[in-house]
């Protein structure tokens, strides 16, 4: 088999061809409809064939816009049969970031999803030197414009018999080091730069995953995470390298209703999906009399103390294995059936986790597989060995990935999973690459057994007026494990002390103001209550009592709305915009250092 990822499709196909390898709703059924191998591919075929009609072929940047669906996916390897190069954009990508992309990639034609990415992408047209093309999924949106054509109209292109020939050529000349796609970073700091990964990057991503993780034919994973990102469209192309089904959610805020429907046995998720779970089963734990309250607690403490051994290889005690199964038949598998009835693992990556937090799904029998990665290393550098691995790191390093702690802490990855180099930008190229390590930006150490902990960013790390160094990830963490904080990020640049932005959770402070003898549960008269104030003071004087003096927060804020991907404080990818945030709160921020 040939190192491209539009050859192993074909292998595959010839495989499977009438099992089932999408599964996805539309608006027309509230009932998942099913694709084949066999039909998946012969659309592919026809994206291929249509592009090569339309004047596309080797290196040209093709760009999609769209949620999660098959068509997604579909399009991509029709772009990737003809060896032109996918440039996915995030579905929430304002007009000016998909011009910066369009511009810099000087692409020619985009596949857009939904009406409001229609509307977007037609701006371009007006606003771009180069584009030429919008090809759109939905069929609600009608064009007369000659410049845009719907789905099946160009699926009919590709039906043309003479177009064979031109595309069996580009399928034969397809080579491992061809360019497949150019991911834009979400910018958390800076303009984005576009990450180039090639198939061999993919392929080796593959093989080195088969003897890491446990993934069989017969698991299902539910694909909910943007496949404009590394971590999704990675697992996506793995699932269809392991020949497992795959679960299309258009709309991931549905994923929690969705989950018990799909029933997955995989799926990658991030650190925040853990923390909204986590909220909403405190919220439930909140209401509950005493009692109940004591038995799910006694549950989830067996459920810890189970995990310890099953983290280590160990035998369990037998008194412990049965505590384990009447915890399990009490709380333990009910927690776990939020995840569907069937999920027994799911990677989890692109921002730190709070410990407790993994700990606490650990101990409820789901193997959450934390990891670390970036989209320069095509995601996964390291995560959880099925049988040993320390809840305290982000899991030993993959197999056949080098990896080195520099003099200053800086994480450095070499490997045939390292990206080609940014496009167009030979000097941020110059200064991530040097003698074929990526510089990841990251600070980090590692436990025994190879095990890796990334502790933070270098560019976040600050130094205080009195020349003391800040890991604001550390602080965070672990102010952020109380359950009246949603969401917590610190500042104190060349200034005397910590201060800090709070989210408060709403939902879990409900029963604290009851005590209070408050009966107001509007968020923004709540934060303006000196009660409030006072008790969150009480909350961060607890949370932060292991902390030097020097690192904790001495002065907060507390906010009435939570940084979400809508108010542009949070990436596609769910991370903190630590730049952009302090912009927002500019004047909150200075307030709480008046006068010093």
């Amino acid at each position: 088999m040939k190192q491209h990822l539009f050859h192993l499709l074909k292998n595959q196909t010839d495989k499977y061809g009438k099992n089932v390898i999408y599964k996805f709703k539309d608006a027309s059924s509230s009932d998942y409809k099913t694709l084949s191998w066999n039909e998946v591919y012969s659309n592919v075929e026809k994206v291929s064939k249509a592009l090569l009609s339309f004047g596309f072929g080797y290196e040209s940047n093709i760009g999609i816009f769209s949620n999660n669906r098959p068509v997604w996916s579909i399009s991509d390897y029709g772009i990737l049969g003809i060896r032109a190069v996918t440039v996915p954009f995030f579905s929430t990508a304002t007009k000016e970031q998909l011009k910066y992309i369009v511009d810099e990639t000087q692409m020619k034609i985009i596949f857009v999803g939904n009406e409001e990415q229609f509307e977007k992408a037609f701006w371009l047209f007006d606003y771009t030197e180069s584009l030429e093309k919008i090809v759109y999924y939905c069929k609600e949106i009608i064009s007369d414009d000659s410049r845009c054509i719907s789905w099946e109209n160009f699926l009919e292109q590709g039906e043309d018999d003479h177009l064979n020939a031109a595309f069996e050529k580009a399928v034969n000349s397809a080579k491992p080091d061809d360019l497949a796609t150019i991911l834009y970073t979400s910018g958390t700091t800076g303009e984005p730069k576009g990450v180039m990964l090639s198939h061999d990057n993919f392929m080796y991503c593959f093989d080195i995953h088969q003897e890491r993780l446990d993934i069989t034919k017969n698991d299902v994973s539910m694909c909910f995470l943007p496949l404009s990102h590394v971590f999704e469209r990675a697992w996506s192309y793995y699932m269809m390298f392991s020949g497992v089904v795959n679960v299309f959610l258009e709309n991931p805020r549905e994923i929690i209703n969705e989950l018990p429907k799909a029933n997955p046995t995989v799926m990658c998720a991030v650190p925040r999906f853990f923390e909204k779970t986590h909220e909403g089963i405190i919220k439930e734990y909140n209401n509950w009399s005493g009692l109940k309250q004591k038995i799910f607690d006694w549950s989830i403490k067996t459920g810890h103390a189970f995990s310890a051994y099953k983290s280590q290889n160990k035998r369990v005690p037998v008194f412990t294995n049965i505590k384990q199964k009447i915890a399990d038949k009490l709380v333990l598998q009910k927690l776990r059936n939020i995840f569907g009835h069937n999920m027994r693992t799911t990677p989890c990556s692109g921002a730190a986790i709070r410990p407790e937090l993994l700990k606490f799904f650990h101990a409820t029998g789901l193997f959450v597989n934390y990891g670390y990665g970036a989209t320069e290393t095509t995601a996964t550098v390291s995560c959880f060995r099925t049988d040993v691995y320390d809840l305290d790191s982000c899991g030993s390093i993959m197999p056949g990935i080098q990896l080195k702690i520099s003099e200053e802490n800086e994480i450095l990855v070499k490997g045939r999973t390292v990206f080609k180099g940014y496009y167009n930008k030979p000097e941020e190229t110059g200064k991530a690459l040097v003698d074929g390590w990526y510089k990841t930006g990251d600070e980090g150490h590692f436990l025994e057994g190879n095990q890796l902990v990334m502790t933070d960013r270098l560019r976040d790390l600050f130094k205080t007026s009195i020349g003391k160094y800040i890991s604001p990830q550390k602080v965070e963490l672990l102010i952020g494990q109380n359950h009246f904080v949603e969401q917590v990020i610190i500042f104190g640049d060349n200034k005397k002390h910590i201060t800090a932005l709070i989210v408060p959770s709403f939902e879990n402070l409900k029963w604290a103001t009851v005590r209070m003898g408050i009966s107001s549960s509007n968020p923004e008269e709540l934060i303006e209550l000196e009660q409030v104030k006072q008790f969150y003071n009480e909350q961060i004087e607890k949370s932060q009592q292991s902390l030097a003096p020097f690192e904790r927060v001495i002065k907060f804020a507390l906010l009435k709305e939570p940084f979400t991907v809508e108010n542009k404080a949070m990436t596609s990818t769910l991370k903190i915009r630590r730049k952009i945030i302090a912009e927002q709160y500019k004047d909150l921020i200075e307030g709480m250092y008046a006068g010093e």
